[in-house]
């Protein structure tokens, strides 16, 4: 039998985080283009992204087919798209210059995921690529990465649109970030908890 869910966020009741969302407004288009596996999965910070900023658009799929819908958005949305990710191509998006609103497309699953994402759609290279220079390491603590630079797909989206965005408050999207991480915490055996803590 499934546990019961919150209406407004859908996570569990007893996980609710209603009192720790607010709603903000960007300017810059998100786009998610999400694993399958990442679903369902408890921790997908993307849920919370949906939450804090209602207008980001989420694709599920691996291939070409599974995005045609967004493909044909994209090419008639009339906005510069950018793809998030760091490669040897990629450009620091401190360094670039935004004229207009524009569409971010992030890959949201697990390193391998995203490169696999990436593979399967070459279509996605026609886009000039953007990275992080990041100097502080990631918050999502309750999720095992592969690589020292990695982060949840929420803080990806926040720290871009604080580049592209400076005068936007992002807290809003950091705030629900970490309500998740302490409650996911609390809820766990307290051995395991203090690996985290």
């Amino acid at each position: 039998m499934a546990r019961p869910v919150c209406p407004k966020c859908h996570y569990p009741l007893n996980a609710c985080l209603c009192s720790s969302i607010e709603r903000m407004q960007v300017s810059t288009e998100l786009i998610v283009l999400q694993d399958p596996s990442e679903v369902g999965h408890a921790k997908n910070s993307v849920r919370l992204m949906e939450l804090v900023i209602p207008e980001t658009q989420v694709y599920v799929g691996e291939t070409p087919q599974d995005f045609q819908a967004l493909r044909h958005y994209l090419d008639t949305c009339g906005k510069p798209v950018f793809l998030v990710y760091p490669s040897d191509s990629s450009s620091d998006v401190a360094e670039t210059s935004f004229t207009e609103q524009a569409v971010l497309l992030l890959l949201d699953g697990t390193w391998r995921k995203a490169y696999k994402l990436l593979q399967l759609n070459p279509w996605l290279q026609d886009y000039p690529a953007l990275h992080l220079d990041l100097t502080s390491a990631s918050n999502y603590k309750i999720r095992k990465a592969s690589r020292a630079d990695s982060l949840s797909t929420l803080e990806a989206a926040a720290m871009m649109l604080k580049a592209i965005e400076p005068e936007l408050q992002i807290t809003p999207l950091t705030n629900a970030l970490d309500a998740m991480v302490q409650q996911r915490i609390r809820s766990m055996p307290l051995a395991v908890r203090k690996r985290y803590e």
